[in-house]
């Protein structure tokens, strides 16, 4: 398998054009789940969260928000494995804007971007100059 050099562009260079669709495609996946707004995020703040097996299916089931570190796994679990209707149910808006200048370093490249481009409150030249 060829591997393509990483760098912080739009996207992946040199990519073959069936390589190019199959990054259009993850890209879309993660688009769908999108909510409208981040105002939808009425996730807890607070308190030990269940995870369902379709989104923790490989690892921690049980997160406590109280705990740094495992409020961080949840949120980078819920970006990559939540569906349209889970975002809002665990993400909080204001703790995803919070912990996005670290959480953005923790998440694909597909998933930061996504997120980013939709929500441009989430880009970190906004948010430094917040």
């Amino acid at each position: 398998m060829a591997s393509h050099p990483q760098h912080t562009g739009a996207g992946p260079r040199n990519l073959s054009g069936a390589d190019a669709e199959d990054l259009a495609l993850y890209r879309e996946k993660f688009r769908r789940r999108l909510p409208e707004s981040l105002d939808e995020l009425h996730g807890p703040t607070h308190a030990v969260v269940e995870l369902p097996l379709h989104l923790a299916w490989s690892g921690m089931t049980s997160y406590n928000l109280d705990n740094p570190r495992q409020r961080m796994g949840l949120y980078r679990t819920v970006l990559h494995e939540g569906l349209h209707d889970d975002l809002p149910r665990y993400l909080n808006r204001d703790l995803l804007l919070q912990l996005w200048p670290v959480l953005r370093t923790l998440v694909g490249r597909t998933v930061r971007t996504v997120w980013e481009d939709a929500f441009p409150e989430l880009a970190p030249r906004t948010r430094a100059a917040a």
